[in-house]
């Protein structure tokens, strides 16, 4: 089949608008491998963990973490259930939420200075287009 030079040009187009579009850096050409700290987190322990503010009230749940340029941009939560609505979700910056590790209750805990008011008003994170679930 013969292809035209405007089809070409066309496709060469549409392809470097998908490069543009990558959310991470383009890959090394070799492999770096790394040894994670002990005391690094891992995302697997955050999705799920119920998130608390000052006062022991559930602020929601680690529903998401959103990724830009290969570093952490946001942190997407479940309020909904906090905020007695249904399904509803909030992205907020990471340094909003302190994570630390409880050695004595072995597991993770996370906390937020935010309070229902704030989560209600804050602007709805959706899963849409290329997060459509």
């Amino acid at each position: 089949m013969h292809c035209s030079a405007p089809m070409v040009l066309i496709a060469a187009l549409g392809f470097g608008s998908m490069a543009q579009a990558q959310s991470t850096p383009a890959a090394s050409s070799a492999p770096q491998f790394i040894t994670v700290n002990n005391n690094a987190i891992l995302s697997s322990r955050l999705i799920g963990l119920d998130v608390q503010n000052a006062s022991g009230k559930e602020m929601g749940k680690i529903e998401d973490i959103a990724f830009e340029g290969g570093q952490i941009s946001g942190i997407v939560l479940s309020v909904g259930e906090a905020l007695g609505v249904g399904q509803r979700y909030v992205a907020v910056d990471p340094s909003s939420i302190s994570i630390r590790y409880m050695e004595g209750e072995n597991k993770w805990h996370a906390a937020m200075n935010a309070d229902l008011n704030q989560l209600k008003s804050a602007p709805e994170f959706r899963y849409e287009g290329k997060w459509t679930r």
